[in-house]
Parts: C-alpha cells; sequence; structure tokens
C-alpha cells in the first residue's frame, strides 16, 4: 500500500478511531503504563516527538503523567491530527503542544528531542531499508543517549497463525465486524510487514540506536526501547569537527 493510500484510510477512520478500538484500551493502557517506567528517567522539561501521533493517546498519556514536558506530533493524515488537536485541547494542553501535518522528514527545524515514540507506524513500511531509514531519521533527531519507544506487530513465523487466530478472537470479542476483521487479515497478509521481534530489534540497532530493549508484549504487539549509540554520537561529532 502506498503512503497516500494509507493516509486516505486514516483520514476516513479519525472521527471513529478511537470509539471503534475502545474494547481493546487494556492492551494500550499497558503498552502506555509501561511506556512511563521508560521514560521516568527523562528531565522533567523533556521535550517529546511524538511520531504518527494518530489521535495523540500516548502523547495525552504521558501529558498528563508528565506536567512539564513539551510534545510536536508528526502525523501525515490530517484527520487524524485534527482529532489529535481536539484532545489536545480538552485536556488544556495545547501549549505544551506543536503539531505538523506530514511526515518526519518534512518537519521544519532541528530541534533535538530528549525522546520518541513510533507506535504501530514502521510496520506500514514493506522494505526493510526504507523501514530502516525511518528510525534513522528519528535518531538524527534525538539528542545523544536520547530514548526511543517503539511498538509495532510482530511474530515468529511458527507461532504467527496461532497468535493470528487468537488476534482475531479479541477482536470479536471487542465487536469488531467479521468484515472488518477480514479486512484486517487482508491488510496483515499484504500491506503490513509483521517480522519476527529479533528482525524488528537489527532494523533499529542498524539505523544507529543502541542494541533494543523488549518491554512490552501483547498479542502480536511487541515494543522496544532503545538509546541513541555511540555510532550517531560519533558521526554528529565528525561533523562538527569537519565545520
Amino acid at each position: 500500500m502506498q503512503p497516500e493510500e494509507l493516509k486516505e484510510i486514516f483520514d476516513q477512520q479519525a472521527e471513529s478511531y478511537d470509539q471503534q478500538w475502545a474494547k481493546m484500551a487494556p492492551i494500550n493502557n499497558g503498552l502506555y503504563f509501561l511506556l512511563e517506567s521508560v521514560f521516568a528517567p527523562l528531565p522533567e522539561t523533556a521535550r517529546i516527538l511524538c511520531v504518527g501521533a494518530g489521535t495523540g493517546k500516548e502523547l495525552i498519556y504521558l501529558g498528563r503523567k508528565f506536567p512539564h514536558w513539551h510534545f510536536t506530533a508528526v502525523e501525515p493524515s490530517g484527520a487524524m491530527l485534527t482529532v489529535c488537536r481536539q484532545r489536545v485541547d480538552e485536556e488544556g494542553m495545547t501549549n505544551r503542544c506543536d503539531f505538523h501535518e506530514g511526515y518526519l522528514d518534512s518537519l521544519p527545524g532541528q530541534e533535538s528531542y530528549d525522546a520518541a515514540t513510533c507506535f504501530l507506524v514502521s510496520q506500514f513500511i514493506l522494505d526493510k531499508q526504507i523501514r530502516t531509514e525511518l528510525f534513522a531519521e528519528i535518531a538524527g533527531r534525538l539528542k545523544p543517549d536520547g530514548l526511543l519507544a517503539s511498538a509495532d506487530l510482530s511474530a515468529e513465523p511458527g507461532s504467527f497463525e496461532a497468535l493470528l487466530q487468537a488476534w482475531m478472537n479479541m477482536m470479536a470479542g471487542a465487536d469488531i465486524s467479521i468484515e472488518k476483521q477480514n479486512r484486517i487479515k487482508e491488510a496483515y497478509a499484504k500491506d503490513v510487514a509483521i517480522l519476527p521481534p529479533d528482525s524488528v530489534a537489527s532494523l533499529i540497532q542498524a539505523a544507529g540506536f543502541d542494541a533494543p530493549v523488549p518491554f512490552f508484549q501483547a498479542g502480536l504487539i511487541h515494543a522496544w526501547f532503545a538509546k541513541t549509540g555511540s555510532k550517531i554520537v560519533n558521526q554528529d561529532r565528525e561533523k562538527g569537527g569537519a565545520d
């Protein structure tokens, strides 16, 4: 699926997106609960980059827990970003947020961030090299020892079918229609790169991060955190010395 096609799908789903997945909230809540602990050592006035911010759920969760943090939400779907702005405004967090409709490569400025989130984003990039380049772009936006928290659908080949069946059963229990379930299964087959966990971690590390640490799994969703590694720091020093 091309980026514009994916953007159009999320544009169409934006208004009902949170309601549609409301009964699967325990998964998100568990991920955000652990994310809070991963990001706890960050500075009191940390600046957080949210790549593929969607409707702003992890942004708002972190904003409630850390009232002096500032967030930059990057989201290509204008409709999803509109919902994100509305949610942020309802929380009284607008003055702590910047919003960018587009992709990370078009985000203006050279600001360095203390941490970044990238949840259920890279899985839509089928080409491994381009997927690695996304993580490299994020690394380039982070400070030395900056933290990335990334989550994607992932499974070992031998367990994928069993996990997928359990995943579909869960969706049925969450009142996701059969039609919607079938569309999701079709998308998983051709439009989502569901790689083994070690393969996803390798892509993150190849982008210049230290070895990623797995910190969450629920069904098909896996999450890792990683620091910008010495490779990125050394590159920055070399650039500085060349100027």
